[in-house]
């Protein structure tokens, strides 16, 4: 009786133990989501094209260091645009950033990256003050100055967050909410309005889902 018993029970959870391996490893080897590439492709021949790309650029940081594209060689980042003395958007904007720099405290590869439209009054050590007030302690977020004629071509050609026509002249200004996502490739891979609580969330999921991107790019190269 209790062979019989066994037995019955064998006939019932082997198939079981089978449903549920073909399950999780249908699961294990699912495709991962990918995120979509933005910006118009560059042709070089028929046939032949490229995702957009953000350009070389170079300027100086809180620390009075130089970031430019080799500087985020490797590197996933959020970029902005703000400047210290806004009173409007750009406090809500550098909290919801400030978020997303304590949530992902543990990847050094991910960097934020805010650029003042605003480079007259935004120097270095005003920068570098405002970097504290936000509770900046590593190289994980980059508030920069520079030259404003490249920064805001940068905002315009480069991150396509403002359709504005200017030429980065005296009277010449970029207010804008928007954040993008770049990834180590240099490519725009999501933009976000950064002072709507619910994009920022999706900030920080597909920010998870290009990690995990890369995750999975570099375990099917092994």
């Amino acid at each position: 009786m209790n062979n019989k018993f066994n037995y019955y029970w064998l006939l019932i959870l082997i198939p079981l133990g089978f449903i549920a391996w073909y399950f999780i490893s249908k699961k294990e080897n699912a495709p991962i989501r990918h995120l979509a590439y933005f910006g118009p492709k560059n042709a070089f021949k028929i046939n032949d094209t490229t995702y957009h790309t953000i350009p070389d650029f170079e300027f100086i940081d809180q620390n009075g260091l130089k970031i430019n594209r080799e500087s985020l060689k490797g590197k996933i980042y959020v970029t902005e645009y703000f400047f210290t003395t806004c009173k409007s958007i750009c406090p809500v904007m550098n909290n919801n950033l400030q978020g997303v720099y304590q949530e992902f405290k543990n990847e050094k590869n991910l960097w934020i990256l805010s650029h003042t439209v605003d480079p007259e009054t935004d120097s270095v050590s005003v920068l570098k003050n405002y970097a504290n007030a936000h509770g900046v302690s590593d190289e994980r977020w980059h508030f920069v100055t520079g030259n404003k004629k490249q920064l805001y071509e940068l905002a315009r050609k480069g991150y396509l967050l403002n359709a504005e026509e200017g030429n980065g002249g005296e009277e010449d200004f970029i207010h804008t909410q928007n954040f993008a996502l770049i990834d180590k490739e240099s490519h725009i891979r999501g933009f976000y309005e950064g002072t709507d609580s619910l994009e920022v969330q999706r900030l920080k999921q597909e920010i998870k889902i290009l990690l995990k991107e890369y995750e999975y790019k570099n375990n099917s190269s092994l």
